[in-house]
C-alpha cells in the first residue's frame, strides 16, 4: 500500500480544489492549503484541514508551509482560469497562471518536495484536428488561457529532468457538478460553466441562457463537449499522486475525460427534465474559436491508472450541481464570510 504524504493543495478553497482536498481527507492523506480566497471561499474547506491564507509567489511563507507540513507532494490548483478575461487581460493570467506558477516550482524545488501534480486544460490543444483528442495532439492554444497552462506543462518538464522532481499534468475537459454529499461545488460569481449557468436559470438566478451556435456540424448544431464531474476529477488526482509515488523517476501527462460528449441543447434539455423545468434558451452568434466537438480520448488515464469513475452521467452531474446551488443560497444568507 502506498505511504500517505503530507500533501500542499495551492487554490485549495477553489471549485476543483476543494474537491481534491476532500478525495484526500476522505482517502486519509495528510493535507493542507494555501489559497488567497480571490476566488476561494473558506467554507468549502473541511475545518480539520490546515490553511493558509496567502499567495503561491510568497517564497517565505511557502518554505513555512513545508517546513511546519513536512510537505512531500504539491496539488497545484491555484490560478485565473475564465478564457475570455485571459484575451481581454492576458498580462493578468501569464502571472497568476505561469509567473507565480514559475515562483511555486522553485520553491518546490528549493524544499526538496519531489511530487507535482497540477492542474493543466484541454485549452493547450486549442482547436483539434480529431475528436477525440488524444495526449499527443498537436498543443496549439489559441487563448493566453491555454497558453500560460503550457507554459507551466513545459516548465515542469524542463525541472523534472534537472532536478528530482516528478509530476503529473492532468488536462480537464469540462469539469461540472458538485459533491454529491454537498461539502462542496461551484461558488464563483458569474461563473461561464454551462452546467453552473444553466441550474442558476433554472432556480431564478439567470433570466436565461445563451446558446452560442447552433450551425455546428454535431447532431443538434450546438457545441459538443466531454463533461466530468468533479467528484470523479478530485479521485483522478489521488490516483495519479499514487502513480507519481509508485514510479519516482517518471513522470506523467493524462487527459481527464469520459471520453463521450453532450452537446449544448442536450445539457439544457437535462436540466429541463431534472427541474420538470423550462429554461430560456437564447441564441447567440457563435464564439471565436469554438470547436464543432472537443472529447478526450481518455484511454492513457484509463490504462495508468485504477480509475472508475462514479459519476458518468449527465443527470446526475446535473442533479448534484443543482442540490448545490439550492445550497449555496443558504450559506450565502447565513455565512459573513462570502
Amino acid at each position: 500500500m502506498t505511504s500517505k504524504i503530507p500533501v500542499l493543495v495551492t487554490g485549495g478553497a477553489g471549485y476543483i480544489g476543494s474537491h481534491a482536498v476532500l478525495a484526500l481527507v476522505d482517502a486519509g492523506w495528510p493535507v493542507a492549503v494555501i489559497d488567497n480566497l480571490v476566488t476561494g471561499f473558506r467554507f468549502a474547506l473541511p475545518d480539520s484541514v490546515p490553511f493558509y491564507q496567502g499567495d503561491i509567489e510568497d517564497q517565505d511563507l511557502l518554505a513555512q508551509i513545508f517546513a511546519e507540513q513536512g510537505t512531500r507532494a504539491v496539488m497545484h490548483f491555484a490560478g485565473s482560469v475564465v478564457v475570455p478575461e485571459s484575451v481581454l487581460d492576458p498580462l493578468k493570467y501569464y502571472d497568476n497562471n505561469t509567473a507565480k506558477t514559475r515562483a511555486l516550482i522553485a520553491a518546490t524545488v528549493s524544499a526538496n518536495v519531489p511530487h507535482f501534480i497540477f492542474s493543466s486544460t484541454a485549452a493547450t490543444y486549442g482547436i483539434p484536428e480529431t475528436s477525440p483528442v488524444a495526449e499527443d495532439a498537436p498543443q496549439r492554444p489559441i487563448n493566453p488561457y491555454g497558453w500560460s497552462k503550457l507554459m507551466t506543462e513545459r516548465m515542469l518538464s524542463d525541472v523534472s529532468a534537472a532536478h528530482p522532481l516528478n509530476h503529473c499534468a492532468l488536462r480537464y475537459f469540462n469539469v461540472a457538478g458538485a459533491d454529491p454529499q454537498g461539502r462542496s461545488g461551484q461558488a464563483t460569481e458569474g461563473a461561464t460553466h454551462l452546467v453552473k449557468v444553466a441550474v442558476e436559470a433554472a432556480l431564478g438566478k439567470r433570466s436565461h441562457v445563451s446558446v452560442f451556435g447552433t450551425d455546428y456540424d454535431t447532431p443538434d448544431g450546438t457545441g459538443v463537449r466531454d463533461y466530468i464531474h468533479v467528484s470523479d476529477l478530485a479521485v483522478a488526482h489521488v490516483l495519479a499522486l499514487e502513480a507519481l509515488l509508485a514510479e519516482p523517476r517518471h513522470s506523467l501527462t493524462m487527459n481527464c475525460g469520459y471520453g463521450h460528449g453532450y452537446s449544448v441543447g442536450d445539457v439544457l434539455d437535462s436540466v429541463d427534465r431534472v427541474t420538470k423545468g423550462k429554461i430560456e434558451r437564447r441564441m447567440e452568434p457563435r464564439r471565436a474559436g469554438d470547436p464543432d466537438l472537443l472529447v478526450s480520448d481518455n484511454t492513457r488515464i484509463m490504462a495508468k491508472l485504477p480509475w472508475k469513475p462514479r459519476h458518468d452521467d449527465l443527470e446526475a452531474i446535473i442533479s448534484h450541481a443543482l442540490a448545490w446551488e439550492r445550497r449555496l443560497s443558504d450559506i450565502r444568507v447565513n455565512s459573513a464570510n462570502i
